[in-house]
């Protein structure tokens, strides 16, 4: 049985990173999982800092750069995607939804994601239902349940009776998404993609 292959995007703008710290607990959590279903993983990180700068240029030009063009050709590849973002206004940064405006067309229709966030207070974590929930469900992805907010109290924190604990949702956030990946991601049959047109039209 071949590797899966698990793309993770972590959005942080900061050097060190919740959003990174976040992404590379939930990815311990699903591998963890996986390698308790009898499958080896793959992980392919992609952190979105670096790609700033090409990403900028890839929406105005429509070409990407050597790093940036094969980040989307695992993201889109990958068996799986964990994406991360940190939140500013209510929603996911600007980078993170730009780099997901330059997947093709269908690159994601089919494939098991869990989603995460970080932002100062617990009041920013509605964007994960508002804003990052309905991004990749306009992709077609199929989302996990649980998705993961990380409040800057959440570190090490107790949680409360309606949330649990943060290592209690990581933990439930990559047994599903285990789940989601094991029973298979089927893409639609017209799944076509076009590879010259990203995808612009999500406000």
């Amino acid at each position: 049985m071949s590797a899966l292959t698990l793309a993770v995007v972590s959005g942080g703008l900061s050097v060190p990173s919740s959003t990174r710290l976040l992404a590379d607990r939930l990815t311990g959590a699903a591998t963890a999982a996986l390698a308790d279903a009898g499958r080896e993983v793959t992980v392919q990180l992609h952190e979105l800092r670096p790609l700033a700068g090409p990403i900028a240029n890839h929406l105005v030009t429509g070409w990407p750069s050597p790093a940036l063009g094969a980040a989307l050709e695992q993201v889109s590849g990958a068996d799986a995607l964990i994406a991360v973002s940190p939140v500013f206004s209510a929603s996911f940064s600007g980078l993170f939804k730009s780099f997901f405006d330059l997947l093709d067309p269908g690159a994601l229709a089919g494939k098991p994601v869990l989603i995460g966030a970080t932002g100062g207070t617990a009041r920013h974590s509605l964007a994960l239902d508002h804003a990052l929930r309905p991004l990749f469900a306009y992709q077609r992805a199929l989302v996990a349940p649980t998705a993961v907010f990380a409040a800057s109290e959440d570190w090490g924190g107790t949680g409360d009776p309606h949330t649990d604990t943060l290592p209690t949702r990581i933990e439930r956030a990559g047994r599903e998404l285990a789940a989601l990946l094991t029973a298979g991601g089927v893409r639609p049959a017209d799944d076509h993609r076009q590879p010259t047109a990203p995808v612009l039209g999500f406000h």
